[in-house]
């Protein structure tokens, strides 16, 4: 932890006049720019967290001043915010509420929202009036892991009393809401009269348990005033003694790839018996941060203590799962012992969910209804943090909250102990409506949850199929001889996209990839097969180094993909390979790059997975000169047949595309301008030289993959992508 002051009297002058161009007012344009240095930084807000505001003045329709509280809005971050995620809500009518004795959150939102300048802006968050009875122009709020080591402590107020003397307002852990403000309020006004006084000035409000308030006359005044309250409370913990106690853990554990695997597929099963979906996707942290909180002989007991601020609980649930300490390398008997313990854990982990979701449910009167009782993080003595979400950007946001608790913990452990709020407040934070809303509703894309691999990922199908999977909701491994093609296609399939050089020639390559797309997303789904190319040249005179080179790229290498993508599969459903099984040699690679495949029990809650392959028209319709290519895409469908017969049993969908005539590196401009020409055509009639008398393009292939992975009770099948070529349909 370590916070800066990154203020730029010229950046700012320069947001100013950015703004301005735009409309925006000076003020609205100066809290902006306060907002995202406040959001650039981790140390001080994650993810939506915290809010900021500005007290300012707007003109009405009929010329008249109208003074606002322009205040951080729901679904905005911090560090990208722009203008309009500060509404302007009308102040006078939020400050005249404190005239009340109570109000409800239902009420609460509804006043604020009638009171929007703009109907159509979004809900100001759920602290405007705690901006709004606060006096002062500008506020901010964050939380600081340095702050929060502070006010986590048992005796948080003796502790940020010693640290910040009067400079700051001390508030109690208060639900977030009317009587936070109220609360808030009264306690300031009291410390103001106090500090008038001394001849302090007030600088900021330390809510313990929960985080920190500055406030100033100007956007710099409250920004710098943030800072250095952090800055003090990180010179306090300076002094702190961090003593580690190791755990008996493995100096080389098992790979991430071979455990995060086994715990997708534990964690799938899990949520089909708790009747939720039943995929996920994993983000490991093996930081040195994390390392020392889950190698540390204390985990146990820090992992039942609690969030660092309750604001993170919808994200995190209340405590981590933690599990048995990661296996040695190579220690197969010690893998299989912690794959058994799996079940057993998730198990405890949900009915001790579910009796704490009762025993609160009780005490609020049973109007609750249970959230789904599976860990948000996971904690591997020997492995890390594992961050759990729905797609790899949300496990991925879980990450960084878990590594956010982490840094607060081992903090307030230095310098006492670390002691957040307990279960009632936390489950009131958890089932808040308001809380739950910041997570949006939508509805799940159809391949959402979903983990995708597309090897010749940078070829015109092979990119067309990557973006028209991510656009469906999948997460997107590119895998391509060209590693920075492959990067630059996967950075166009979402933040989290991996792009990966391989020769799929190489068996060993892709077992190392598959292993990478393991270790970064927890596992994998479907497996889009596309690398090909062709050789030219009669059969009978075709040298026998260019039909081997064929079939090791149309037909080999398809095959060393296929094994690894089972061995993943069968580690997600801890699966034995069949006896004598071809898949055997590539599980075995798979072994040396990420750990022995599974034992077997049972396809109860599986997640299965799929084979897709791009297979030519060249394997029904062979054409002259092409024998290579054709050869080898024939014995391809063989190969997607084979795999169809022998995978179903274990829930394994294998399907593959029959396209023809694409626009690609198969068939070039060059190649279509010289094949139009000697047929005397154009090239939209040669490229259109089909039944429907329409190109054929790479997107049309792409649509063709996703809509056979959408297909839920179809193997075995050759779906055709050509336009309509009678000589090539499969009957």
């Amino acid at each position: 932890m370590s916070v800066l002051n990154r203020w730029s009297d010229a950046e700012a002058a320069a947001a100013v006049a950015h703004y301005g161009a735009q409309g925006v007012a000076e003020p609205l344009a100066l809290r902006t720019y306060s907002a995202r240095l406040l959001g650039a930084d981790p140390d001080l807000v994650l993810h939506g967290g915290g809010n900021t505001s500005v007290k300012t003045s707007v003109t009405g329709l009929l010329g008249e001043t109208i003074p606002v509280l322009c205040v951080k809005g729901s679904g905005w971050d911090l560090g990208t915010i722009e203008p309009p995620g500060h509404p302007a809500v009308r102040l006078e009518p939020l400050r005249a509420l404190r005239a009340l004795n109570s109000l409800s959150d239902e009420a609460m939102v509804a006043a604020q929202r009638n009171n929007l300048i703009d109907p159509a802006a979004p809900n100001p968050s759920v602290e405007a009036l705690l901006h709004a009875f606060l006096p002062h122009t500008f506020v901010d709020h964050t939380h600081s892991s340095a702050l929060l080591a502070l006010a986590d402590q048992p005796d948080a107020a003796a502790v940020c009393r010693q640290v910040f003397g009067e400079r700051v307002v001390l508030v109690p852990y208060v639900m977030p809401g009317f009587a936070l403000a109220q609360s808030c309020a009264d306690l300031y006004e009291a410390a103001a009269e106090r500090a008038a006084a001394s001849g302090v000035e007030l600088e900021g409000m330390v809510l313990l348990k929960h985080g920190l308030f500055s406030f100033g006359s100007t956007a710099k005044q409250s920004y710098e005033r943030m800072i250095e309250l952090v800055r003090l409370a990180e010179q306090h913990l300076a002094t702190g003694n961090r003593l580690s106690q190791p755990a008996a853990v493995p100096e080389r554990p098992a790979p991430a790839a071979a455990l995060l695997p086994r715990l997708r597929g534990a964690l799938g099963r899990a949520a089909s018996a708790a009747g939720a979906r039943s995929h996920w996707l994993l983000d490991l942290r093996a930081t040195p941060l994390a390392r020392a909180v889950v190698d540390d002989d204390r985990l146990a007991d820090w992992a039942r203590r609690g969030v660092a601020t309750p604001d993170h609980v919808i994200r995190t649930k209340a405590h981590p799962l933690v599990l048995p300490a990661a296996p040695a390398a190579g220690e197969a008997v010690a893998l299989e012992a912690w794959s058994a313990a799996l079940a057993p854990a998730l198990q405890a982990y949900a009915a001790s969910y579910q009796a704490s979701f009762e025993r609160q449910n009780d005490r609020v009167g049973g109007i609750k209804k249970p959230l789904d009782p599976l860990p948000r993080v996971v904690a591997i003595p020997g492995l890390g943090l594992v961050g759990i979400g729905k797609s790899a950007a949300e496990a991925a946001v879980t990450a960084d909250i878990a590594e956010t608790w982490a840094t607060t913990l081992l903090a307030a452990e230095s310098i006492g102990r670390f002691e957040p709020v307990g279960e009632n407040d936390t489950f009131d934070m958890e089932y808040w409506s308001l809380e739950q809303a910041k997570l949006g509703k939508a509805a799940e894309k159809p391949l959402a949850r979903t983990v995708v691999v597309v090897t010749g990922g940078a070829g015109a199908i092979g990119a067309a199929t990557a973006r028209a999977f991510a656009a469906q909701g999948a997460d997107l491994a590119v895998l391509d001889l060209d590693g920075e093609a492959a990067a630059a296609v996967a950075r166009r399939c979402g933040s989290r996209a991996l792009g990966l050089a391989c020769n799929v020639t190489d068996p060993l390559q892709v077992q190392q990839a598959f292993a990478a797309v393991a270790a970064h997303f927890g596992g994998l789904d479907i497996v889009v097969s596309n690398a090909g190319a062709a050789w030219g040249g009669r059969i009978a005179e075709l040298p026998e180094a260019d039909l081997r080179a064929s079939f090791e790229l149309n037909f080999f290498a398809h095959q060393h993909v296929a094994q690894a993508a089972l061995a993943l599969f069968r580690l997600q459903d801890t699966l034995p390979s069949p006896a004598g099984a071809a898949g055997g040699n590539a599980s075995a690679g798979l072994d040396a790059a990420a750990g022995a495949a599974g034992a077997g029990e049972g396809v109860s809650g599986r997640l299965g997975g799929q084979l897709l392959f791009n297979v030519s028209k060249q394997a029904l319709n062979p054409g002259p000169g092409f024998g290579a290519y054709g050869t080898s895409k024939a014995a391809l469908l063989a190969l997607v047949r084979q795999y169809a017969l022998e995978e179903g049993g274990a829930g394994i969908r294998v399907n593959a595309i029959n396209a023809d005539r694409i626009r690609s590196g198969l068939l070039t401009d060059t190649m279509i301008r010289e094949r139009s020409a000697a047929r005397g055509l154009s090239e939209a009639d040669y490229m259109g030289g089909n039944l429907l008398g329409s190109e054929v393009r790479a997107e049309d292939v792409a649509e063709a993959f996703v809509a056979l992975a959408r297909l839920e009770r179809t193997t075995g099948a050759l779906l055709t992508v050509d336009g309509g070529n009678v000589a090539a349909m499969v009957r």
